[in-house]
């Protein structure tokens, strides 16, 4: 642990901490408000993820381009634009989007700063330490925040804005690294280029389907939840489901913690057994019944997602520091996190608008990821090369 890991870690509590407020704090706003069709939240998370899309070929040149604890700095800026714009009273789709340009920004540099700051042999506890700062703090985010909103979403989202701005100022501490070369090309015509240069190993290639398959089942089912919850367990408002929550991060921290003692780079190909079990635990999410029985299950949820996607995320930072930029890499796997997530919320959200029963809906998820682990996770490259 280095004072600059150190900095970087109260910078990823801040700004997740406010990434999930404001998240339940929007959702709040959306069920507070009788008129708002079904298909709404879906369309949130849909819009959100747009933007990790649509900037994807110029936040990687960005991040790389600049000191990333600048890039850090700006991107917290811009979300505290869209909490105050939900605070102004703007319409939410709108205020939430703009929240998701700064998060496509901030996670290019998030991540693509670590390869600067440490060796290669401490990149998988470092992203240990990354995620189990930001699953603690998506907890206390999620938590707090909904219950704030449930009581004044004007208060929550003005406590949001300025904790976006203290992230903002608290990320210039970090020191500044030197910016890589770019090359002479166009924007679209560079980012294509890049994602042939760190798609041409086949390691590469069946990581990014797998950080893919992850986060586009958590997003997915992450926006089922509103669904389900108030379905089989009675919990109608955000702060319960928010709390629901709970079960999934602290799996996910107990992943996080233990993935670099039994997954390293070297056998990454030990990460598709987690993989496995990823798959069938959403089956048996549902047809669970209970408060404690559906905790039990997200925690399990939770844990085999961690397990599987910290070791790939290590690894892509490598085989991508070392090829293509690690700024550049980030934007590239971020592109194909957010196609397949924003893929998987408006398929929900379309099937919503047809009356799909969210308990089905996740029994469905549950066997497309089993079918889709069997064939990605068995491709998984044996170590880093």
């Amino acid at each position: 642990m280095t004072p600059d890991l150190y900095l970087l870690l109260v910078v990823q509590f801040l700004s997740a901490f406010s990434d999930y407020a404001i998240l339940f704090t929007t959702i709040a706003i959306v069920m507070q408000d009788a008129n708002s069709p079904a298909w709404y939240i879906p369309a949130l998370q849909g819009l959100f993820l747009t933007a990790y899309v649509l900037l994807a070929p110029w936040v990687g040149p960005f991040t790389d381009q600049h000191p990333k604890a600048a890039v850090l700095s700006y991107a917290n800026f811009i979300k505290a634009l869209g909490a105050t714009f939900l605070f102004l009273g703007i319409e939410p789709l709108f205020a939430y989007a703009i929240v998701g340009i700064g998060a496509a920004i901030y996670s290019t540099a998030k991540y693509g700063i670590l390869p600067e700051l440490l060796p290669t042999e401490r990149l998988v506890t470092a992203n240990g330490w990354v995620e189990g700062i930001t699953i603690g703090a998506m907890l206390a985010g999620s938590i707090i925040g909904g219950a704030i909103a449930d009581r004044s979403t004007v208060l929550a989202t003005g406590l949001i804005a300025v904790l976006f701005i203290s992230a903002g100022i608290a990320a210039r501490w970090i020191q500044a690294i030197t910016a890589r070369a770019q090359t002479d090309l166009s924007a679209i015509a560079r980012f294509l280029w890049l994602i042939r240069g760190l798609l041409k190993t086949r390691q590469a290639r069946f990581c990014i389907l797998g950080v893919v398959l992850f986060w586009a089942t958590t997003a997915a089912l992450r926006v089922m939840l509103f669904s389900w919850a108030p379905l089989v367990l009675s919990i109608h408002d955000s702060a319960g489901i928010a709390a629901l929550s709970f079960s999934v991060f602290i799996g996910s921290a107990t992943g996080a913690a233990i993935v670099p003692g039994i997954i390293p780079l070297e056998k990454l190909r030990r990460g598709r057994f987690a993989a496995y079990f990823f798959g069938a635990v959403i089956v048996l999410l549902a047809i669970t019944e209970g408060i404690w029985p559906a905790r039990l299950v997200l925690f399990l949820i939770g844990f085999t997602g961690g397990v599987f996607l910290i070791p790939l995320n290590a690894a892509l930072q490598e085989i991508g520091y070392r090829s293509i930029g690690s700024g550049n890499t980030i934007a590239v796997q971020q592109f194909f996190e957010s196609l397949g997530m924003a893929g998987a919320t408006m398929i929900y959200g379309i099937a919503t608008g047809f009356g799909a029963n969210p308990i089905a809906s996740i029994a469905v998820l549950g066997l497309m990821v089993i079918l889709s682990t069997l064939t990605v996770s068995g491709h998984l490259p044996k170590k880093v090369s």
